[in-house]
């Protein structure tokens, strides 16, 4: 339970940078941020050895 509280609270301020970056007109960050989130999640799921052989042949 613990958990999915700090994820829903993690992908709110998420949400809320994308909100920031639309109402600035700052449309140009948002791939760059999608990109840094997208690596991030790829290091995250990385830890796992079933995935491990997969990343090899992207880089």
């Amino acid at each position: 339970m613990k958990f999915l509280r700090r994820l829903f609270s993690r992908l709110s301020v998420v949400k809320e940078l994308f909100s920031f970056f639309w109402q600035n007109r700052l449309w140009w960050m948002i791939p760059i941020v999608l990109v840094f989130l997208l690596l991030g999640a790829l290091i995250i799921f990385a830890q796992s050895s079933a995935v491990v052989p997969f990343i090899y042949t992207l880089f």
